[in-house]
């Protein structure tokens, strides 16, 4: 089994603006001015729809490639909806986070629509981004 570490550095402002360095390439993440922040850069939660959405596209083409497709290009929107009270501390019987996730891909390929479809559940079967929105993976989180 080949294994990755995948691997980002995050810097917190004084504010909400976190900075991340991700080999090399500079990200920020960031809450709108209304929310306390000084919305130089989309959300946490904006950025796992970015993941997912962009995860969805890199495994098509790489599904596209290895059974030799002609996949010209997607559109690809990722969302859910969002149960804020938990976030903010408010009392909730939901769990905190999305109840779910809605990813819709417009694929401009000479195929018919079940071809499509085959395609793009093949494409999320091998998306670990989706797994891990799917599947529960250990988190452990610790203060040095």
């Amino acid at each position: 089994m080949a294994m990755k570490t995948v691997k980002v550095e995050s810097t917190l402002d004084s504010k909400f603006k976190i900075e991340s360095d991700i080999r090399g390439h500079k990200i920020v993440v960031d809450q709108p001015a209304n929310a306390g922040g000084t919305d130089t850069g989309p959300t946490p939660l904006e950025y796992l729809m970015v993941s997912l959405a962009g995860c969805i596209g890199t495994i098509g083409r790489i599904v596209a490639m290895q059974t030799k497709l002609e996949i010209r290009g997607m559109k690809i929107t990722a969302e859910g909806d969002l149960n804020v009270d938990g976030l903010l501390g408010k009392p909730t019987e939901d769990p905190v986070g999305f109840k779910e996730f809605r990813i819709l891909v417009d694929i401009d390929a000479d195929m018919t629509a079940e071809e499509k479809d085959a395609f793009i559940h093949a494409v999320d079967a091998r998306c670990p981004v989706s797994w891990n929105l799917l599947n529960v993976s250990k988190v452990t989180v610790s203060a040095v």
